[in-house]
């Protein structure tokens, strides 16, 4: 543990506060590992006073960072991206410690950085802005994108350090400086990718406190981002009561917003489909990241005439899981991320039961090191019922028969939360369906893959309760910027829109 701090300028006690330098001299908070329970470092919290001076700091590098031509923006992303390759290894072991992923998915969300670092780099020379015809005569008409201010990101511990990455790329090329506040359970990562960040500033000669860092309690210090007008827009990942919070503070003063909430993600498994596919593409969908992922599978919509069949593969599967050290290759599950989201589960298989829910397997507390390990749970359901249609946030998937295609697609929209899905299908028919008007609701839609594994390639985000936010490719870059309407009369005389004449 110490050689993985100490490779990523860690030590044994870390300010959680950056602009420019180090600080913190709030209460400091004890790191543990949800993979044996042992303490790995402490933070120190920031201060509101403190937080104030990181701000401010932010504030002022948007200044100057803003007037950077976008290429050469570019160029310092390019360099993080460089240096996070360089730092692969480590950082996807501090995921690993910190928050409990395999190994193998830590070092996923660490290229998952390196990716958007790469999509962010061609961006900067590719935020394209119209030209319109315009109804006046020698006149042209167009729109162009400017820089928007200080980005608010405020992150979850699930994925503590790719979607820090998906906005701060595109932020950074964007022309805007970024305010950090991750969660509260996986600071250490934050702190080592702001050190990165800041070598690559400062090696370029740039304020460092282009990325800042502020560690805090969300009540505290998200608040505080949240309420503050020198944030030009707040992108909050997390739940969907927190959403609703961060909304009403943010919509108060008029900032804006980029919200990921939860999801409670479906995947239909047509008897037309490969069983083969659908069997791989939901286990790892549900086990992944412990169930831990906001695209993670909550819920199987089978037809009936494969319903026992698949249902049987699929517990056959589930009992060959192996469970233990993330660290380890040999475990495909490591642990939840602490002991409240074991208790939490647990209460979750409670209440479905008590609505008619039958567990087939597993949804059980394994006594391990750390206390936050548990057996993938699989529920048998009929339909939506009430708790299916809250996200548990653990690895527990509900499976549920259809016989009508339309019933499976109610089936697949009958939740209010709207984030991934899939179908499994051959049908051509099927396929169309489900990713026309009539089908799928949700931000993502799947066919032949499943609900988990988005690429930074296109913009991620859902519908619903989801929040209706986009982060990462496609032209999500727009929402870290302000579009500006231009007309240039090149006539030499003033004319009006809509034939409006003025006579002086």
């Amino acid at each position: 543990m110490d050689q993985v701090l100490n490779s990523l300028g860690l030590s044994k006690s870390n300010p959680g506060g950056f602009a420019g330098a180090w600080l913190g001299s709030g209460k400091a908070q004890t790191v543990v590992s949800p993979i044996h329970g042992e303490p790995l470092a402490t933070v120190a919290n920031v201060t509101p006073q403190e937080f104030d001076a990181i701000l401010e700091k932010c504030h002022l590098a948007y200044a100057t960072w803003k007037l950077v031509p976008a290429p050469k923006r570019g160029e310092v992303v390019k360099a993080i991206g460089d240096e996070l390759r360089r730092h692969k290894g480590a950082l996807a072991e501090l995921v690993t410690l910190e928050m409990g992923k395999t190994l193998r998915e830590g070092l996923g969300e660490v290229q998952e950085m390196i990716d958007i670092c790469d999509f962010a780099v061609g961006l900067s020379r590719q935020m394209y802005g119209l030209t319109m015809p315009s109804e006046r005569k020698q006149h042209r008409l167009q729109e162009q994108w400017h820089p928007l201010g200080v980005v608010g990101v405020i992150t979850a511990f699930n994925f503590p350090v790719a979607v820090w990455s998906w906005n701060t790329a595109l932020a950074l090329v964007c022309g805007d400086t970024v305010l950090w506040k991750p969660s509260s359970k996986t600071p250490l990562t934050a702190i080592a990718c702001t050190k990165i960040a800041e070598k690559v500033l400062r090696d370029f000669g740039f304020d460092p406190a282009i990325c800042s860092l502020a560690i805090g309690r969300g009540s505290d210090i998200g608040d505080l981002i949240n309420t503050d007008p020198r944030v030009a827009l707040v992108s909050y990942t997390g739940s969907v009561p927190g959403g609703r919070h961060v909304g009403r503070l943010v919509q108060e003063r008029f900032g804006r917003l980029i919200l990921e909430l939860g999801g409670n993600n479906a995947v239909i498994v047509s008897e037309k489909g490969d069983l083969d596919i659908a069997l791989r593409a939901i286990y790892f969908g549900a086990i992944g990241t412990s169930g831990q992922r906001c695209t993670s599978t909550r819920r199987v919509i089978l037809h009936e005439s494969i319903y026992a069949a698949f249902t049987e593969r699929l517990q056959a599967l589930y009992r060959k899981t192996t469970i233990g050290n993330p660290r380890l290759d040999e475990n495909l599950m490591g642990p939840l991320v602490d002991a409240g989201a074991v208790d939490t589960m647990l209460e979750a298989i409670e209440k479905v039961k008590a609505e008619g829910g039958r567990v087939l397997l597993g949804g059980e507390r394994l006594q391990r090191p750390g206390g936050c390990y548990v057996t993938p749970c699989i529920v048998e359901v009929d339909g939506n019922i009430p708790m299916v249609k809250e996200e548990t946030f653990a690895p527990v998937l509900y499976l549920m028969k259809y016989r009508t295609f339309e019933e499976a697609i109610a089936l697949q929209n009958g939740v209010p939360q709207g984030l991934s899905s899939a179908i499994i299908t051959n049908d051509q028919r099927e396929s169309e369906l489900f990713l026309s008007a009539a089908g799928s609701d949700c931000g993502i839609a799947n066919v032949n893959t499943g609900t988990s594994g988005a690429e930074i390639g296109g913009a991620f985000g859902g519908e619903k309760e989801t929040g209706g936010g986009r982060e990462s490719g496609s032209d999500a870059w727009k929402a870290y910027m302000r579009r500006q309407t231009t007309a240039i009369n090149f006539s030499g005389r003033v004319e009006l829109a809509q034939g409006i004449t003025l006579e002086l």
